[in-house]
């Protein structure tokens, strides 16, 4: 896919590093929701500053772009590009073949405390990769590890470990202002800043097209329905997990994936960000534990996927297959057939997102599960107090 030369001017020397393409297409070609979700590896910058480039979509006035100016000098600092690196094993010849694939992205900073910075971005930014390392405004790079994802709400933060910073880039960042974006109207401005293409930080400008959009995304696997933001602003591969702001420097929404189509421009979306703040939140506070300290719940599960779950008139979450004997699950009550719904306060969609909140809680800890359970010919709700327990497969003997 080109990049547009009027979009993006070069305002310094950069040095560049070769690197792998490697870009996520879903596509639905029957309907109006073929999209591109990106994970780009790109020409990797290093570069400090952000460049302006402008959407074709509209007229943006003279005094409109004076404001624009001011939005991005204020809220730039909170922005972060996000790097990545991950194994990517394909067959060659029928011979597995490995190799290291780079990745970029977005982010903006949601908290910082004593001990930690927390970073917002989407969760397909960083699902599988091995390290992440997180450019900021200064320049400086800090590698960040995951502190929570979801995968169906596609939403992750990442931390930092604040002592590894100087005081000159703690005293150039800057926690994001967050907006409400259930107050912005259909015609608002809208401002995009992420790495695009993975050059640093670039800013385009659109305005709000449609509210409340009901989005299919499909991996050609499994399909999901988001409610997304619309907005002619640009955006551009390397651009997920960035802020879509409005004219007051506020974060409303978190941008996430394109039209793709030759015939379509202007087709981009994001995650309002009062959906996703409560999720924000609870990724927040998750604990980051050594695997011997993660709580287990004993289960092997299917996702009741919203495919599956039209299909077979089922509930959408995890599907039990088995119980581990004497599990945290089969102690608490749970069975083979039910359909865990909810974890504490959080909805349950995919195993993965399941799996990734307990092992955030310590052995020991209480969890309230949410389930629905086959009566008859209808499913009934249910909730257990499940008391996590140790992983049986874990040999801490050496430990």
């Amino acid at each position: 896919m080109g990049t547009p030369k009027e979009l993006i001017q070069p305002v310094n020397q950069r040095k560049s590093v070769s690197r792998q393409i490697k870009f996520f297409y879903l596509i639905n070609p029957d309907s109006a929701s073929s999209k591109l979700i990106s994970s780009l590896s790109q020409e990797d910058t290093v570069d400090s500053k952000y460049e302006i480039g402008y959407t074709s979509s509209g007229e943006v006035k003279l005094e409109d772009k004076s404001a624009i100016s001011q939005v991005v000098d204020k809220t730039i600092p909170s922005i972060v590009s996000i790097n990545s690196t991950a194994t990517q094993t394909t067959d060659w010849f029928g011979q597995p073949y490995s190799q290291e694939v780079e990745g970029s992205g977005s982010g903006f900073i949601v908290g910082k405390n004593e001990k930690e910075l927390l970073i917002a971005t989407n969760n397909h930014v960083v699902e599988g990769t091995e390290t992440i390392k997180v450019t900021f405004i200064d320049g400086t790079q800090a590698d960040a590890v995951i502190k929570g994802t979801d995968a169906a709400a596609d939403l992750a933060v990442v931390t930092v470990d604040i002592s590894t910073l100087d005081k000159k880039t703690l005293e150039a960042i800057k926690v994001a202002k967050l907006g409400n974006s259930d107050n912005i109207k259909v015609g608002q401005m809208s401002v995009a800043i992420g790495n695009a293409l993975g050059y640093g930080q670039s800013v385009t400008v659109g305005y709000i097209s449609a509210k409340d959009r009901e989005v299919d995304l499909s991996d050609g696997y499994t399909s999901k329905k988001m409610i997304l933001l619309q907005t002619d602003a640009a955006i551009n591969p390397g651009n997920s997990g960035g802020a879509l702001l409005n004219v007051d420097g506020e974060v409303i929404g978190i941008n996430t994936v394109k039209y793709a189509s030759n015939e379509v421009e202007g087709m981009g979306y994001a995650i309002p960000i009062s959906r996703a703040l409560p999720i924000i939140n609870e990724l927040m506070s998750r604990e980051i534990l050594a695997e011997e300290e993660q709580g287990y719940l004993g289960i092997i599960g299917n996702d009741v996927t919203e495919d599956v779950a039209s299909y077979y008139n089922m509930p959408i979450g995890v599907f039990l297959n088995e119980l581990a004997k004497d599990g945290a699950a089969e102690k608490a009550g749970l069975l083979p057939g039910d359909i865990i719904t909810k974890a504490d306060n959080v909805e349950i969609t995919s195993i993965t997102q399941l799996r990734d909140y307990v092992t955030s809680k310590r052995i020991g800890a209480e969890v309230t599960i949410t389930y629905m359970r086959k009566s008859a010919s209808e499913y009934k709700e249910g909730t257990l107090k499940v008391t996590l327990g140790k992983n049986p497969n874990l040999d801490t003997s050496e430990k």
